[in-house]
């Protein structure tokens, strides 16, 4: 994370931002008022898919049940069979 104060930000806005865009940098910008935080869209729109995915009921579980379950057990994938 890049930290800076808003002047600074001011100075270089093109080069936080291509920051934020092309490395992924999440980018904290202090004012004597709050900070605010500047991520690349990408990012932003992978929050919101986690943070609905999360409130889906009983997925966060199954999830973990699936994580703990011993690889060996598992079926493997087949391309041919129907859902």
């Amino acid at each position: 994370m890049t930290n800076t104060n808003i002047t600074a930000f001011r100075k270089n806005v093109f080069g936080f931002v291509e920051q934020a865009v092309t490395y992924g940098e999440v980018v904290n910008v202090s004012t004597k008022n709050g900070n605010a935080v500047l991520l690349s869209e990408s990012d932003y729109n992978a929050m919101l898919e986690s943070l609905y995915l999360s409130s889906v009921p009983g997925l966060v579980d199954s999830i973990k049940a699936a994580a703990d379950e011993p690889l060996e057990e598992c079926v493997p994938y087949d391309p041919e069979e129907k859902w």
